[in-house]
């Protein structure tokens, strides 16, 4: 499986905060049965800046690394962004990573407060030839409450990446329900882990997968965890 969204490099962000964790947590990953994982920090103007040749410093240390130890992942680059009136400039000057260095670009929002500016943002980010991603759409209120917004911006061509998490309840009931309708509505492209801590999420991955199973089936699930996911690694 291919994990789109993680906080693992360590003390660049509210991930892992050391080395040792951050190689625990890459444990963890390959007992849950993931081989591809791409290394996406938050981005958050004048909170976390980390540049991109940092990130891409780290993407290569750990990768060596990884090697060494022989643990059988292969990690990528990429960012968490938050949103912003100017994020299409920040990725069209390089400051922040799109995923794997695609077209692909992972990008957040606030969880209480509705952007007034998104569709234009959105339209930006199509005007540079990239793909807008909006990770975990069951986690906002707005959303929680109006599923036809993502509807919406689905048939615009957005795609979205839920946690595996949320359909555990893991971040409450009312993302519980929120992806359970995003799943059945064939809203989600990507499932991801959004790993910020060992001994966290990756151990309740094969619970969560059982779960999404049940909701939208075999064939489909593949297309959440492996078949999309390594669209982006290949810049498909």
């Amino acid at each position: 499986m291919v994990d789109i969204h993680t906080h693992i490099i360590p003390n660049i962000d509210d991930g892992s905060k050391s080395i040792e964790e951050t190689f625990e947590i890459f444990k963890e990953a390959v007992n849950a049965g993931f081989t591809d994982i791409i290394l996406t920090p938050h981005y958050i103007k004048e909170y976390y800046e980390i540049n991109t040749q940092i990130r891409e410093y780290w993407v290569k240390s750990i990768q060596d690394a990884l090697n060494q130890l022989n643990i059988p992942i292969k990690v990528y680059v990429g960012n968490e962004i938050y949103i912003s009136e100017d994020m299409d400039k920040l990725i069209y000057e390089n400051i922040v990573s799109p995923l794997n260095n695609s077209k692909y670009v992972l990008f957040e929002l606030p969880m209480n407060t509705n952007i007034t500016y998104l569709d234009e943002i959105i339209f930006k980010i199509f005007n540079i030839d990239k793909i807008p991603i909006i990770a975990h759409p069951e986690r906002y209120n707005y959303f929680q409450n109006n599923i036809e917004l993502v509807e919406k911006l689905h048939k615009k061509g957005v795609l979205f990446q839920s946690n595996y998490g949320s359909v555990l309840g893991l971040y409450g009931e009312e993302p519980k329900k929120a992806i359970e309708k995003l799943l059945k509505k064939r809203l989600i492209s990507f499932l991801a882990s959004d790993v910020h801590k060992k001994n966290t999420l990756y151990s309740s991955v094969e619970e969560s997968k059982k779960r999404i199973k049940k909701i939208i089936g075999e064939e489909e699930l593949k297309k959440l965890t492996i078949t999309n996911p390594m669209k982006i690694i290949n810049n498909g």
